[in-house]
């Protein structure tokens, strides 16, 4: 190579080398800082746009899951509730039964109080069966609840209404039912045993969408999970390679340092051959 007190050439491109070889150390430093080798779309534009895409449909997944978590909750609350109010109707059966002609008056009216009480508790369960002030129990809705089922918002779950409360339909019983009479009893009966058929009904109808929105829900999870995977396949960076070439870029640049340090010395061995 030719000595020249005009152009250092050695030095030029020890300093371009140099220079690569730093650019290359901060993008590796960065990509293991921050564990991604595609942080923009200066880095790689369609993998970015295709991250960007993905990301944006697990967001609205989100939004599904925490749709179906809120119909979760929805349901259990009404199903709890409608337990309570088959178990009350077991008991309003059992005083009903328990009413015989050889009763005196006096325990009569006693059984018919704790009939009544026990037809106000139905209603007091099937009012407080809300969650998020929404129930399905006390007559409030009429089409019951639709929940997101698709990030697209184009599909949806449905949570049914059950009207639970007395005389609401479900149950044909009504406040002003009493066992006073043999009569008057006789068709309370009749009226709860159709009650508590279509209870259990009502129940199992909302049990089974409480399954579907679950097994959908379980869907929901797995599938962000894999989009969340797959995006990490397109942008997240190799640590344990970036670790190594980290290591192999720090060598090249003490070593491309030295090479500049030597190169910038040259005009210095052009002086010396005026010397003495």
């Amino acid at each position: 190579m030719t000595n020249s007190v005009h152009t250092n050439t050695a030095a030029a491109i020890a300093l371009q080398n140099l220079s690569r070889t730093t650019s290359n150390l901060n993008e590796t430093q960065n990509r293991v800082s921050t564990g991604l080798k595609v942080q923009g779309a200066k880095d790689n534009a369609s993998i970015w746009a295709i991250a960007q895409q993905q990301r944006a449909e697990t967001s609205a997944l989100g939004a599904v899951k925490s749709s179906l978590d809120r119909a979760t909750s929805i349901a259990d609350v009404a199903l709890t509730a409608g337990e309570s109010v088959s178990d009350l109707l077991k008991e309003l059966k059992e005083k009903i039964v328990a009413q015989d002609v050889s009763l005196r008056t006096q325990s009569r009216t006693i059984l018919n109080e704790d009939f009544k009480a026990l037809l106000r508790a139905i209603d007091s369960a099937v009012d407080n069966a809300a969650f998020d002030g929404s129930n399905i129990l006390n007559g409030s809705l009429t089409f019951g609840i639709q929940f997101l089922a698709n990030a697209d918002a184009t599909a949806s779950i449905t949570l049914s209404a059950k009207n639970l409360s007395v005389s609401g339909g479900v149950i044909t019983l009504t406040n002003t039912d009493n066992i006073l009479t043999p009569t008057a009893a006789a068709q309370a009966l009749s009226r709860l045993d159709t009650s508590m058929n279509q209870v259990n009904i009502a129940l199992g109808a909302i049990g089974s969408q409480a399954k579907q929105i679950e097994a959908h829900n379980v869907f929901v999870s797995k599938l962000m999970d894999s989009l969340e995977a797959g995006v990490g396949n397109l942008v997240d960076a190799d640590l344990a390679k970036e670790s190594a070439r980290l290591q192999a870029l720090q060598v090249q640049q003490q070593l491309g340092a030295q090479a500049l340090s030597i190169a910038n010395q040259a005009p210095q061995i052009i002086l010396s051959l005026f010397r003495n």
